[in-house]
């Protein structure tokens, strides 16, 4: 009687089994009757989830930082934090930072206060911190030094404004080579405090006890936002980032709009939501050492225990530029994701080495579903413009059998001018765990082995792809 789409074939199933009529129904085609559109639903549901994400917005009030500085300190510090406070106790508003070089510590965002810089302000931070404050690192819960701005279940909270944010990191601090490699332990293996992190998880050791503090402090996170809700980042210029730049964390209803977020450090991720909901990535400048996005939902146990997804994500009008991947999901991810919709989005350049990018391993288990990618314009990308991974990593000490899960993966009209290869899928033993996967109405040119490289992947398909010009079947 007509089409429908996966989302609705499933409704009409279910109508099919109360009704007893076994016949009639076509589970895939170009257009969905109850859709009415002859756009895949899942773009239509895209629109569902943009309408969900409303920004914040505050009272006229305004705090202008020079009023609650004492004129004696050489930081700020307090200066922004008892503004902040004052502004959040008075029911709300924003924070004006001027224009100038302002010198801090970390500072806390508090409800609803809007932290605005003004056009010409550069607020740098210090690089030596003491307070302690819990969070998650590459994944793993643990208290840490605090990241230079943070936030702790705060409502309607906001950084806006042109200005700069500087981290200050360099190899003279945090990228120094004993914090980046480590130092040799006398059984020979690399050891610094990321890495006894990772041991504090593998041997379950409780959260409470993994403590890491003042010099012994992992690299922080610039921007990290822990279980907060309705926020707004838009405008202002991020770099020099000890670590990831912005990690929105166990948050809903995010909006990151404008940012430009330029840093070229170790793990220097642009920007990484992690078990969050309803996300709005848009017109953003991604020029990073790491990953432009990296989605996350915690890693291995720790990502089980938690056992909440990332979901709802949408990425358009963004500009990616260097970086290990343009959008990625990964490789943090035991606790699933699930609806990443990418559109309109620009990335070139030599150093950027995959455009979509799906990363896990049989560590951290999880079902990763529903991504959906248009419109993408690429000038040239370093290996492949869609690689899922199932591999990652492989020498990780883990407990391993946690095989990981992905499917429903589909771009349409996306061309990419140079790249090594096109589809690189490594799935697997058997072909159980990537699968409905495609690639429509798209071009890649200048491919370099000339082909896609597929394994331990079923139900994989291409419509109108043509690579180096010719079709493939």
């Amino acid at each position: 009687t007509g089409y429908f789409c996966e989302q609705h074939s499933k409704l009409y199933l279910m109508h099919i089994l109360k009704t007893s009529i076994l016949s009639g129904l076509l589970l895939t085609a170009a257009a969905c009757i109850s859709c009415q559109t002859s756009e895949p639903c899942s773009w239509k549901e895209m629109e569902k989830v943009y309408n969900q994400i409303s920004p914040p917005t505050f009272p006229d009030k305004t705090y202008v930082i020079p009023d609650y500085y004492n004129g004696k300190d050489s930081l700020y510090t307090d200066a922004i934090n008892r503004a902040i406070e004052a502004c959040s106790s008075q029911g709300g508003g924003t924070v004006l930072v001027p224009d100038g070089e302002f010198l801090t510590a970390p500072i806390r965002l508090k409800s609803n206060v809007n932290l605005h810089l003004s056009d010409s302000t550069i607020l740098k931070f210090t690089t030596d911190y003491n307070e302690t404050v819990l969070t998650r690192i590459e994944g793993i819960d643990c208290h840490n030094i605090s990241p230079l701005i943070y936030a702790y279940g705060e409502n309607n909270i906001a950084i806006t404004g042109k200005g700069k944010l500087d981290g200050q990191a360099s190899t003279d601090n945090w990228f120094a080579e004993q914090r980046i490699r480590g130092i040799k332990a006398e059984n020979g293996e690399t050891v610094n405090e990321k890495t006894l992190l990772y041991q504090m998880k593998a041997d379950s050791i409780p959260v409470k006890e993994r403590v890491f503090e003042k010099a012994n402090g992992i690299r922080p996170q610039f921007i990290n936002l822990y279980k907060c809700k309705n926020i707004l980042l838009e405008g202002f210029t991020i770099n020099r980032s000890p670590f990831w730049l912005i990690h929105p964390l166990l948050s809903e209803n995010v909006t990151i709009k404008g940012v430009k977020m330029q840093s070229h450090g170790p793990n220097n991720d642009g920007c990484d939501p992690e078990s969050c909901e309803n996300v709005l990535i848009e017109d953003c400048d991604f020029d990073t050492g790491d990953d432009c996005i990296a989605i996350k939902s915690g890693r291995n146990q720790d990502g089980r225990k938690w056992n909440i997804p990332s979901e709802n994500i949408i990425v358009r009008g963004c500009f990616m530029k260097n970086g290990h991947g343009g959008v990625v999901i990964g490789s943090e991810i035991s606790g699933g994701y699930r609806n990443l919709f990418v559109e309109n989005c620009r990335m070139d350049s030599p150093d950027l080495d995959r455009v979509i990018r799906i990363k896990t391993s049989t560590c951290r288990g999880g079902l990763i579903e529903n991504v959906f990618v248009r419109n993408v314009t690429v000038g040239q990308c370093r290996e492949a413009v869609l690689r899922i991974n199932l591999q990652y990593e492989n020498r990780e000490k883990c407990n391993r059998g946690y095989a990981p899960t992905v499917r429903n993966v589909h771009l349409k009209n996306v061309t990419c001018e140079k790249s090594k290869l096109g589809v690189l899928i490594i799935g697997l033993d058997d072909d159980k765990h990537v699968y409905n996967v495609s690639v429509e109405d798209s071009r890649f040119n200048n491919v370099k082995e000339g082909k896609n490289r597929i394994s331990g992947a079923k139900d994989v398909t291409f419509k109108n792809l043509y690579i180096n010009g010719e079709l493939v079947k």
